[in-house]
């Protein structure tokens, strides 16, 4: 059997335990294979081996767990169009459409950017983590917008300091049923997987979870919808969507965390990541990367603005 080495860096408090956090950070594994796994010496804790599921960890704490290889066992490049905002020796950026996953997991062995990203530049296959190749921060399949990859280990390095330091800058705009309680707020609420669905998440009560901060304005008002720039303070899976239902007011067309049946009509969720203000290695000044509202998303929201003058 051949094992896939996935590596974690510890940032949140201290007291949680090793088994808990892994089975957190990969949630196609269970709890008790990730304590298999560590019985079997393939978990690693700061190069030593780790021989107690319950062994609580500290910030900064690096683990490296060796996973046996299945879904992601050789990665194809795969000739697939790609929307590139932007690309040099460090970066390339790219203008992700809905529908597509950013790399291949469960579920998604091919299709992915990642596949079409080796197929366009086979040198990522050596950067970052190898079956994440090039990939410094994630959307969700059905989020559209701006997506950047690393081309070299030194700029992969970097973008990852840049991401969990925060010191970058995220704008998505979402549609969402119903009307925030004021024009303009800051949501923070933990963020934990939820213990009845290990696919969803939730907002942790009693201090579970991790720190999730996020921040929203109004940039249009309708009847019964509000159009938000929204600004991912910390990138936790999910936040977005999970925080905007937190308050109230969910994402149109997100049938996981808001209504069953969209009050628009889409075939997916209403959320893109526009802008993504980041510095490129050795730089100062960040560059701004922008990617437009895509046409189904602009088309849904210019209905909205129909109906309204025609109510009006």
């Amino acid at each position: 059997m051949t094992f896939t080495t996935r590596r974690f860096e510890f940032q949140s408090d201290e007291g949680s335990r090793i088994d808990k956090y892994l089975a957190e950070e990969l949630p196609d594994i269970s709890r008790s294979q990730i304590k298999g796994l560590i019985d079997s010496s393939k978990v690693t804790l700061d190069g030593e081996v780790v021989t107690k599921a319950g062994l609580k960890l500290k910030p900064g704490n690096v683990i490296h767990i060796q996973i046996p290889e299945g879904e992601s066992e050789g990665l194809v490049p795969e000739k697939i169009h790609l929307d590139i905002l932007f690309e040099d020796e460090h970066v390339i950026v790219i203008n992700k459409p809905a529908g597509m996953v950013v790399h291949p997991g469960a579920g998604n062995a091919s299709g992915t950017l990642v596949n079409a990203l080796l197929a366009y530049d086979p040198a990522i296959r050596h950067v970052g983590e190898e079956d994440r190749p090039g990939v410094v921060h994630r959307l969700d399949k059905e989020t559209s917008g701006v997506v950047l990859f690393a081309r070299t280990e030194k700029a992969y390095k970097w973008l990852v300091r840049q991401f969990k330091s925060r010191d970058l800058e995220k704008t998505y705009l979402a549609l969402v049923d119903g009307h925030p309680p004021t024009p303009t707020g800051r949501i923070e609420a933990p963020i934990t997987r939820d213990t009845n669905n290990r696919t969803r998440m939730a907002v942790g009560l009693r201090g579970q979870g991790k720190t999730a901060v996020s921040e929203y304005f109004e940039l249009e008002h309708f009847e019964a919808h509000t159009f938000l720039e929204v600004h991912p303070i910390t990138g936790r899976t999910h936040q977005i969507r999970v925080h905007l239902s937190y308050i109230g007011v969910p994402v149109v067309g997100d049938t996981v965390y808001g209504r069953r049946h969209p009050s628009v009509e889409m075939h997916r969720f209403f959320l893109h990541a526009t802008t993504l203000a980041v510095r490129l290695p050795g730089e100062r000044a960040p560059h701004v990367f922008n990617a437009p509202l895509p046409e189904d998303l602009q088309l849904a929201l210019d209905r909205l603005r129909d109906q309204q003058r025609r109510s009006g």
